[in-house]
């Protein structure tokens, strides 16, 4: 196959499949925790307000992973105090500093004039991964499944039931806010692949594909990690071998393998479930 032999021959191919790969992983691992606390709105929010992050970066001549992480982190927190200080819902508290981030971001991006190198931000080339973007999406891996692995026990039990970990004696608190640094790790780590504005498809797709599919937390995230590196394989050959766009290439691949599972998931599925409901009214006929 013609791909194959050009990612042997191709370095700039390599950091691609690379990365894709990476970024597939980790946006399957921590988007299972993400659905299952009800969060996807906070992975949305995320994934826009660290666009001041970087185009401030881009202004200063800087690498916009410490721009985005700096801007996603305090987002974060910015959510976080608005909702524990005031009558403002949280997701009331999500909505304001995600749009008013996001719209700082479009003012510093036409401030920034340098609308290509941000386009790819916003909607991902992961064709244009450099050596230093893909040593820094590793990196980012590797702290993603450490943190899962070290604290898989209370990320379990803080997921399901918040009363019996506040009972166990967990800080919450400390792991909601562990969560969102991770999730802005995630993020920025994302954004020469699938960009700002479908980074949140990588984050909830594959892990509500894997929520069809089994109800154990172990298994889910394995899962989730496979469907998330899957679609971006998918993604990754069909953008080089059409030229086109990374980032929305590999969300349709995301979403295609979901309508999968939500049609023919055993149990879960809706034809599994049709033939079953024939079964029984044909049973009882």
């Amino acid at each position: 196959m013609q791909f194959i032999q050009d990612l042997l021959n191709y370095e700039f191919l390599q950091k691609a499949f690379v990365t894709s790969i990476v970024v597939g992983i980790i946006c399957g691992i921590v988007g299972s925790f993400i659905i299952l606390r009800g969060m996807a709105l906070m992975g949305d929010a995320i994934s826009h307000a660290i666009l001041p992050g970087v185009a401030i970066s881009y202004m200063l001549g800087i690498n916009y992973f410490y721009g985005a992480v700096a801007v996603g982190i305090l987002a974060a927190f910015g959510i976080g105090f608005i909702d524990q200080h005031s009558r403002i819902k949280t997701d009331s508290s999500i909505g304001i500093v995600f749009s008013a981030a996001f719209a700082l971001g479009i003012v510093l991006i036409t401030a920034a004039q340098s609308a290509t190198d941000l386009t790819q931000i916003l909607f991902g080339n992961v064709l244009s991964v450099r050596s230093t973007d893909m040593w820094m999406t590793i990196i980012v891996g590797i702290i993603v499944i450490a943190a899962v692995l070290l604290f898989f026990k209370e990320l379990l039990v803080s997921s399901f039931d918040l009363t019996m970990a506040q009972a166990y004696g967990l800080k919450t608190r400390i792991i909601h806010y562990g969560i969102m640094i991770l999730l802005t790790l995630v993020t920025v780590a994302s954004l020469q692949t699938v960009g700002v504005i479908l980074v949140v498809a990588m984050l909830i797709t594959p892990a509500s594909t894997a929520y069809l599919l089994t109800n154990r937390l172990s298994f889910m995230v394995i899962l989730a990690a496979f469907f998330g590196a899957l679609a971006s394989v998918i993604g990754l050959y069909i953008s080089f071998l059409h030229n086109m766009p990374s980032g929305p290439i590999i969300a349709l691949a995301a979403t295609g393998i979901f309508v999968l599972a939500f049609l023919f998931a055993p149990k879960q599925g809706l034809i599994w479930r049709m033939l079953k409901t024939m079964r029984s009214r044909t049973a009882k006929s």
